[in-house]
């Protein structure tokens, strides 16, 4: 977990999630799901759950298929209240597109 020094010396800890791009499709937002597994109590099992969660990408940096890190942050709108961090993994099949002037 990464923590932030705050102004007043105390340290606040980040919810940071990875996951990976299912939609692309609106300007600057974008929809990641996080998986993740818990172990049932009572019999072992272990459970898949997954989470739909909406990033907000200023620079538009991701896109469909790649795997990110976000962290939480202030709401941003009624559904979007974390943040990109950084692309961990671009999804494979996808050349990049250097704009030259």
């Amino acid at each position: 977990m990464e923590q932030l020094a705050t102004d007043k010396g105390r340290s606040k800890q980040r919810n940071i999630k990875t996951g990976v791009v299912v939609s692309d499709k609106r300007d600057k937002t974008r929809t990641v799901v996080v998986a993740h597994q818990t172990r049932d109590r009572k019999y072992g099992k272990y459970i898949q759950y997954k989470s739909r969660y909406q990033v907000h990408d200023p620079q538009n940096d991701s896109s469909l298929g790649d795997q990110v890190e976000i962290v939480n942050c202030r709401p941003m709108s009624k559904t979007k209240s974390w943040r990109l961090i950084r692309v961990v993994r671009k999804a494979p099949g996808q050349a990049t597109i250097a704009t030259g002037a």
